[in-house]
């Protein structure tokens, strides 16, 4: 997922500046840095909302799992070692879900982010060549991988729950 190559053109009278921008302008943060990175550590890597709630419909439903499995690549969210499936809630943000920055209201990645958006947007996407490696690697090794979206689960944990019990149903 890339953003929008397009040129910013501005010319004066000695010289012109051509200069790559991410997608539509945005104006910058003035938060204080301080604030933010009291913000961004709040940010929890494990036992987030949507992976309780998905732990427990799933747990409902009959489903048993281990946690965080060390031992496997990329350390999914839910491990079922007997099937050899790894489950993985993504935060649809920190993951790029598409539909997260059009539900905020933007056409593309680096409109969300009014400061720093070059980094940002690497950053976002790197994990989601990573994602994307884990898979890779998970898939070479056996594993059967499940990736749903925070909001997916927020929104209809059953039907989550559901995919995860499917997969673990399926003869592999």
């Amino acid at each position: 997922m890339t953003g929008d190559s397009t040129c910013a053109a501005s010319t004066s009278a000695n010289a012109t500046l051509v200069r790559p921008t991410l997608g539509s302008a945005a104006p910058r943060s003035s938060r204080d840095p301080a604030v933010t990175s009291r913000i961004m550590s709040r940010v929890r890597s494990r036992d987030t909302q949507p992976e309780l709630t998905l732990r427990r419909a799933v747990h409902a439903k009959g489903g048993r799992f281990r946690l965080q499995a060390r031992d496997v690549t990329g350390r999914p969210d839910l491990v079922v070692r007997a099937r050899k499936v790894a489950v993985f809630v993504d935060g649809d943000l920190w993951h790029g879900n598409p539909e997260e920055w059009r539900r905020r209201g933007h056409d593309n990645l680096a409109a969300m982010f009014p400061t720093r958006t070059e980094w940002w947007v690497n950053k976002i996407e790197r994990k989601v060549a990573r994602d994307e490696e884990v898979n890779r690697q998970l898939a070479a090794q056996g594993w059967r991988v499940l990736r749903v979206w925070a909001s997916d689960v927020l929104r209809d944990p059953d039907q989550a729950a559901e995919r995860v019990l499917a997969l673990l149903r399926a003869q592999p």
